[in-house]
C-alpha cells in the first residue's frame, strides 16, 4: 500500500485540491476490492491462431494494406470472426477493448464493400472518441481503395455531415444521438444499410442508449448481415442481439480478467495530508512513464489538469465540456506521446484503445465497481502488465 511517504517533500505548496471533505471516496465500493497485488506472473497459454491474413479470401489490395500496417497474425478474435463473417454470418463477438475486434469486423465489411454493389455499412458506437478511432482504422486499411465514408457524431458540424451523406457513403460511422438527429433531419435513411456493427453494445447499455438502439435495428432492411461486439454478455444484452439477428455465430475469446494483469493498490492519504503533493510526488517518478488519471467530474478534471500543468507536468484533458476538436488533439498527444498524462472523465474514455499505459490513477474513486473495473482496463492491454492506484482517504 502507497503510505504517507508521498507528499512529505512539498509541504510548502498549497492549492484547492487539498480541501479537507468528509465526502466519501466512493458510494458504495470496498477500497478493499481497489487492492490486487500480483505475487507471481500468471502462465498462460499463448493462442496459435489458424490463419494468416494471407490465408483469408480477400482481395490483394487489402492484404496488401493490412501487410503495411503490420498486420500478419492475426489476433484471436479476429482468427475466430473473420472467417465467419466472409461468409456473411451474423455474430456475437465477446471481447474487451484492445484485443483487436474493430480490425475484426472492418476486413470483411471492407471485403464486402468492395466486391459488392451498393453494400452500405452503418457502424454504431458509444462515444465520440470510440467512433472517430474506427475512422481512423478503416483510413488506414483503404490505401488504394475507392472507398467513402462519414464521422457522424456530436460536437462537430452537423452541416457537414449532411452534406457528406448526400455523397455515395459505403461507411457511415456515428453515435445514437447524433445519427438519430440526422435521421430526423431526413439526412439518413437506416433502411439504406445492407450491414450493421454494434460495437461496445455494453457500454451502450450502460450510458442509456438502448431505446435509440432499438429503434435504429427496427429501422433497417430485414435482409441485412448484422455484427454485435461486447466485453460483456447479460440476459437484457443476449435478448436484444438475438431478436435483431438470424443465427448468430458467438465468438469469444475472453481469455484473461482484468484482475491477472493489472497490479491493484491504493494510495492512502493521511488525515490532513495533501492530496495533490502525492500525486505530485508519484508523477516525478520514472515508473510512471504514460499515465491516465481519472476524476469524477468535469470541472475537477479540468482543474486538475491545470495544476499539473503549472507543475511542469505534460499534461491534457478529455471532458464533456471541451470541444470535439480539443477532445482529438488532447487524446492525439496522448497517443503520440507528446503529453505523457492525460486526465479524464468515465465518460469521455470509455471505448478508447490507447497503447502502452503504464499506471492509470484513480484520483477520485469511481461511484461503483463495474466503473471500476473498465477505469483500470486501459492499462494492462495484451500480453503486458499494468498499474492501477485508487486514492482513498
Amino acid at each position: 500500500m502507497y503510505t504517507q511517504r508521498f507528499g512529505q517533500a512539498s509541504h510548502g505548496r498549497r492549492n484547492r485540491f487539498n480541501r479537507r471533505s468528509n465526502r466519501k471516496v466512493s458510494k458504495g465500493v470496498n477500497p478493499s476490492l481497489f487492492i490486487n497485488k500480483i505475487t507471481s506472473s500468471v502462465e498462460e497459454n499463448v493462442y496459435e491462431p489458424k490463419f494468416t491474413f494471407e490465408d483469408f479470401n480477400i482481395s490483394p489490395e487489402l492484404k496488401s494494406n493490412l501487410k503495411y500496417k503490420g498486420f500478419h497474425k492475426p489476433m484471436p478474435i479476429q482468427d475466430q470472426a473473420i472467417p465467419h463473417l466472409l461468409q456473411g454470418k451474423d455474430l456475437i463477438g465477446i471481447a474487451n477493448t484492445g484485443t483487436g475486434k474493430t480490425l475484426a469486423f472492418l476486413v470483411p465489411m471492407l471485403e464486402k464493400v468492395m466486391n459488392l454493389e451498393n453494400e452500405k455499412v452503418l457502424i454504431i458506437a458509444p462515444t465520440r472518441e470510440l467512433a472517430v478511432q474506427i475512422e481512423e482504422d478503416l483510413h488506414a486499411l483503404t490505401y488504394r481503395i475507392g472507398v467513402n465514408k462519414v464521422v457522424c457524431i456530436g460536437g462537430t458540424s452537423i452541416n457537414q455531415q449532411i452534406y457528406k451523406l448526400r455523397m455515395n457513403n459505403q461507411f457511415v460511422i456515428g453515435t445514437p444521438g447524433r445519427l438519430l438527429d440526422l435521421e430526423k433531419r431526413r439526412a439518413l435513411n437506416f433502411n439504406r444499410f445492407t450491414n450493421i456493427v454494434l460495437d461496445e453494445v455494453d457500454r451502450m447499455f450502460d450510458m442509456g442508449f438502448v431505446d435509440d438502439i432499438k429503434f435504429i435495428l427496427s429501422q433497417l432492411p430485414e435482409s441485412r448481415q448484422s455484427l454485435f461486439f461486447s466485453a460483456t454478455l447479460d440476459n437484457k444484452i443476449e435478448g436484444l442481439i438475438r431478436s435483431h439477428s438470424k443465427d448468430p455465430v458467438m465468438v469469444s475469446v475472453k481469455t484473461r480478467e482484468t484482475a491477472d494483469h493489472v497490479d491493484q493498490d491504493v494510495v492512502k492519504v493521511a488525515y490532513g495530508q495533501n492530496k495533490m503533493e502525492v500525486l505530485h510526488d508519484m508523477l516525478i517518478k520514472e515508473e510512471f512513464e504514460k499515465v491516465l488519471i481519472f476524476g469524477r467530474t468535469k470541472m475537477g478534471v479540468h482543474r486538475l489538469s491545470e495544476d499539473l500543468q503549472r507543475r511542469g507536468f505534460k499534461a491534457e484533458s478529455i471532458h464533456g465540456d471541451k470541444t470535439q476538436y480539443q477532445r482529438q488533439r488532447s487524446l492525439k498527444n496522448f497517443k503520440e506521446n507528446r503529453v505523457n498524462i492525460l486526465v479524464a472523465t468515465d465518460v469521455a474514455a470509455r471505448g478508447l484503445d490507447i497503447p502502452n499505459v503504464s499506471h492509470v490513477i484513480n484520483f477520485e474513486a469511481p461511484d461503483n465497481y463495474t466503473d471500476y473495473v473498465h477505469r483500470i482496463g486501459r492499462t494492462g492491454r495484451g500480453n503486458k502488465m499494468g498499474k492501477a492506484l485508487t486514492f482513498v482517504q
